[in-house]
């Protein structure tokens, strides 16, 4: 089984963040902008520890640092089934489907 490098999940956390920002600000309901805000928090916390690691160790396999963002998972996997009722504009819908799929993958690898 091939596993993503350090390098590869820096680049992929930072995607997701840019769409996770798009659709916090587009969400209809403060419910929704909070569920957003929660994934970015941990997001953020996930990609923190890893600036942490020295370059040298960007080839290394990664695996989810932080208890947050662990929990955050779960999140990204519920939002996936509710896409179209937490994100209204389909561009950001479909960049997002796309951006979660690439974080579960990454996670699971």
């Amino acid at each position: 089984m091939s596993h993503s490098s350090i390098a590869e999940a820096v680049k992929v956390l930072e995607e997701l963040l840019v769409g996770l920002d798009e659709a916090y600000w587009e969400s209809a309901t403060i419910e929704h902008k909070d569920f957003f805000y929660d994934i970015i928090s941990a997001t953020h916390s996930e990609l923190s520890e890893l600036a942490k690691l020295s370059v040298q160790d960007h080839h290394l396999d990664y695996e989810p640092i932080t208890t947050e963002f662990r929990t955050a998972r779960i999140k990204l996997g519920k939002l996936r089934k509710l896409l179209d009722d937490y994100v209204l504009r389909s561009r950001t819908a479909s960049r997002l489907e796309s951006l979660i799929g690439d974080t579960v993958f990454l996670s699971s690898r």
